[in-house]
């Protein structure tokens, strides 16, 4: 059985903790008793390889595994109606396990086409299975240091979950800025063009009014001129009606010789 998703986090094989009910599992065959050997004299001696632990080395296997179950928690995934469940390695690594990491590690970035810079969620999640890993390999050795990277890793995410935060903060003001500032432009353009509407309004009406004060100083100055000379010609009438009157008043007055 393949899990879901393969990790660079080195897993036991799964184990099936509940079948489907609605298939039938068909029974059982009943086993045959074997005949029973002939008791031997003396102690039975042990099975190899079995030798018994002490029970502070059986506790301290309890607790590292209980360690990495709340550390890196088992998976689990529903296959064909039956629950599948993962439990992280206890087994401890050796030199040619972390050589193997690294060039699995090598291998998934080539294969998934990880960028070697700027922001990349694959590059990102491999070393972040591969920390995972080193975590799970030091803990077997060591608990607290452990625990201790376990606190250095959350840290680290914990930082990055910041800056994710600040910079979608900062993407969304820059997009708000660049909305403003658009339909700010397209406010002014139509100021600027109601501007230049007044302005074409306001240049007509001062040539029409231009032309309304030459047309009135023309006429103004034809009538003006008109007036002068009609008061000229009463003046020389004027003065010849006087002259006139003034011979014959001097002819009436002068006396006869």
């Amino acid at each position: 059985m393949i899990p879901p998703n393969a990790s660079l986090v080195k897993y036991d094989n799964p184990v099936l903790v509940s079948r489907n009910t609605d298939k039938k599992t068909p029974r059982a065959k009943a086993l045959k008793a074997s005949p029973t050997p002939p008791a031997i004299a003396g102690p039975v001696p042990q099975p190899p390889g079995k030798a018994k632990g002490s029970p502070m080395d059986a506790k301290a296997a309890q607790q590292t595994d209980e360690i990495l179950n709340s550390i890196l928690p088992p998976r689990e995934w529903t296959e064909s109606g039956q629950l599948w469940v993962q439990q992280v390695s206890s087994t401890p690594a050796t030199r040619l396990d972390v050589v193997n990491l690294q060039e699995e590690l090598d291998r998934r970035l080539q294969q998934r086409q990880a960028r070697e810079t700027g922001i990349c969620p694959v590059r990102r999640e491999l070393y972040s299975q591969c920390f995972d890993e080193l975590i799970r390999q030091v803990t077997i050795n060591c608990a607290e240091r452990g625990l201790l990277l376990l606190r250095v890793r959350d840290e680290i995410r914990m930082t990055v979950a910041a800056y994710q935060t600040l910079y979608e903060s900062s993407v969304a003001f820059g997009m708000r800025k660049a909305l403003q500032a658009e339909q700010g432009k397209s406010d002014m353009e139509k100021k600027i063009s109601d501007l230049e509407t007044d302005k074409r309004d306001l240049e007509r009406q001062v040539n029409e009014l231009k032309a309304k004060c030459e047309q009135i100083e023309k006429r103004a100055l034809e009538q003006r001129q008109v007036e002068e000379k009609k008061h000229t010609e009463e003046i020389q009438f004027l003065k010849r009606t006087n002259q006139q009157l003034k011979t014959q008043l001097e002819g009436i007055i002068a006396p006869k010789k």
